[in-house]
């Protein structure tokens, strides 16, 4: 896959992900999710090789409380996280805090 390729996956310039490459900008959680989503790989994928203390604490930022088992195991949980990363980063976040607002007042 080209960086252009993946910028349009994820939903920026391909400059970005040469920017990512070379270190020159940090990668946040969110955008590590699409990349891999993008890749079809797990967030695991990009720590690969690392030290396991090292490992542990950069994935912890991934972790997630489950509430009933592992909600990815669940057909619509998937694709409700597919359909959720295809849409603009914006409207994503505004999405996700909407749902937040939501689940708070249930």
């Amino acid at each position: 896959m080209t960086q252009q390729q993946l910028g349009d996956a994820v939903g920026i310039k391909f400059q970005q992900i040469q920017k990512y490459e070379t270190g020159m900008n940090r990668v946040s959680a969110s955008r590590l999710w699409d990349i891999a989503s993008a890749l079809d790989v797990t967030i695991a994928f990009f720590f690969e090789g690392l030290d396991g203390d090292v490992a542990e604490a950069a994935m912890s930022e991934f972790q997630v409380e489950k509430p009933q088992g592992d909600l990815m195991v669940d057909r619509e949980a998937q694709e409700l996280v597919r359909s959720y990363y295809a849409i603009p980063e914006e409207q994503r976040r505004r999405l996700f805090d909407l749902a937040r607002v939501l689940s708070d007042a249930a």
